[in-house]
C-alpha cells in the first residue's frame, strides 16, 4: 500500500531531508585522502544526533553503521572501516536521518582529489540521470515514466544500469511502496499522486550491470570491478510537479 502523506508529515520529512542535506555538506570538507571510512561515519553520526535526529540506517536490517560508504567498484551498502580514502577514489555516501518518526534519504558520490576522466564522466552522467528521473515526477505520470527516463539517459551515455537495486517510497519507514526501478519494466506501475514521497536513486556503472555481494554480506559491488556511482534524492509529488526534500 502506498501512503499519501499529509502536509504535516511532509514538513517533518522536509526537516529530516534537510538534516540529511546538511550532513552531506558537513562531511564534504573531510573527504580527503587519508581519512578512514570509519572516521567519516563517526563524524556523520555525531552530526545527525546533534540535530535531534537519529541515523536511519544504523541497525536497519542489522546494518552496523550510521552511513553506507561505498568506494569505487562498490555500488551501495559499504560498511565503514579502516580503509583510508586515496587520491583518485570515488566515494558514495548514502545518508538517512529520522526526525520525529519520519525519514529523509539521499546518496551522493564524491571525487577524492583528482579523478580519472572516466570516473568524472560517470559521476556527471549518473547525477544527470537522477534529474532526468525527477523531472518526470508530477501527478498523473507513472513510476514507469521515471524509470524509462533514467534508463534512456544512461543508455545514451553508454553506462550500465544496475537492475537488482531500486528506489523506493519513504515515510515513517525507510523503505515503503512503491519500488522505483532505474530501467523500463514495460509496466506502468502506480500512478503518481500528490502527497506521495519517493526516493529516486540511479546506480550506474562504467562497465557491466552485473553485481555481486561481497563477503561481509552487505557490500554490493560490480562483478567486473568497474567503477559505480549512486545519486539519490527524496522527492514529494506536489499539486503541479515535485519538491526535492534533500537539498539541491
Amino acid at each position: 500500500m502506498i501512503n499519501i502523506k499529509s502536509p504535516r508529515e511532509i514538513e517533518l520529512m522536509a526537516k529530516a531531508g534537510d538534516i540529511v542535506y546538511q550532513t552531506h555538506q558537513y562531511l564534504l570538507k573531510y573527504l580527503k585522502p587519508g581519512i578512514t571510512t570509519k572516521e567519516i561515519n563517526e563524524l556523520g553520526e555525531k552530526f545527525i544526533l546533534s540535530k535531534n535526529a537519529t541515523p536511519s540506517f544504523k541497525g536497519f536490517g542489522g546494518f552496523p553503521a550510521a552511513i553506507c560508504i561505498s568506494i569505487n567498484e562498490e555500488v551501495v551498502h559499504g560498511i565503514p572501516g579502516d580503509y583510508q580514502l586515496q587520491e583518485g577514489d570515488i566515494v558514495s555516501l548514502d545518508i538517512g536521518a529520522c526526525f520525529q518518526g519520519y525519514h529523509g534519504d539521499s546518496g551522493w558520490t564524491y571525487a577524492i582529489g583528482k579523478i580519472s576522466s572516466d570516473k568524472q564522466y560517470l559521476l556527471e552522467h549518473t547525477k544527470q540521470s537522477l534529474y532526468e528521473g525527477i523531472n518526470q515526477v508530477k501527478p498523473g505520470n507513472y513510476i514507469q515514466d521515471i524509470s524509462r527516463a533514467i534508463e534512456i539517459y544512461a543508455q545514451e551515455h553508454k553506462l550500465g544500469v544496475i537492475r537488482e537495486l531500486v528506489g523506493h517510497g519513504i515515510g515513517n519507514q525507510v523503505h515503503e511502496e512503491p519500488d522505483i526501478p532505474n530501467y523500463d519494466t514495460h509496466h506502468k506501475g502506480p500512478m503518481l499522486k500528490e502527497g506521495m514521497v519517493i526516493a529516486i536513486e540511479p546506480m550506474l556503472t562504467l562497465g557491466s550491470k552485473a553485481i555481486v555481494l561481497e563477503e561481509d554480506d552487505w557490500t554490493i559491488a560490480t562483478k567486473d570491478r568497474s567503477p559505480s556511482a549512486h545519486f539519490e534524492h527524496t522527492v514529494v509529488v506536489t499539486k503541479d510537479g515535485f519538491r526535492i526534500l534533500t537539498g539541491e
